[in-house]
């Protein structure tokens, strides 16, 4: 088989299918500092012409967190775990869908790693320029 062959099986095969096991990277995930990634989710969304405080509307939404929360959690660099296990996940988050890191959200049954990829998504459509009521799933 060439070069060629090889990329395509591999293609064809693999890199479309999205991924449902998590448990290779649960742990690290979970070990994760949020004040580490903080940064870059604030990065994505400025770079695409939103607002750090359009993003800390959205963290809020999903954890319940108020802006002095989220200000302390950055100070103590909690880890992803302990920042989820401290929330009070909005009631709508399960409505949060799609593909995010080769990962169907809503399939991945890690609680810790799905709720870090739910955010993730957010942060994804909010640089993406969605609309902040869609981003919410706010009905109306």
């Amino acid at each position: 088989m060439d070069y060629s062959t090889s990329f395509n099986n591999l293609k064809n095969n693999n890199l479309t299918k999205v991924m449902t096991d998590t448990s290779h990277h649960d742990e690290r995930i979970a070990k994760m500092k949020f004040a580490s990634v903080y940064p870059h989710y604030v990065t994505k969304a400025e770079k695409k012409g939103r607002t750090k405080e359009e993003l800390h509307e959205v963290i809020r939404w999903l954890t319940g967190y108020s802006e002095s929360d989220l200000k302390k959690i950055l100070q103590e660099e909690v880890t992803f775990e302990q920042f989820f296990n401290n929330a009070k996940l909005n009631p709508n988050a399960h409505l949060i869908k799609g593909v995010i890191c080769g990962y169907r959200v809503e399939e991945i049954t890690n609680k810790i790693t799905r709720e870090t990829r739910y955010l993730d998504k957010l942060v994804d459509e909010l640089a993406r320029g969605r609309p902040m009521e869609k981003i919410l799933r706010k009905s109306g």
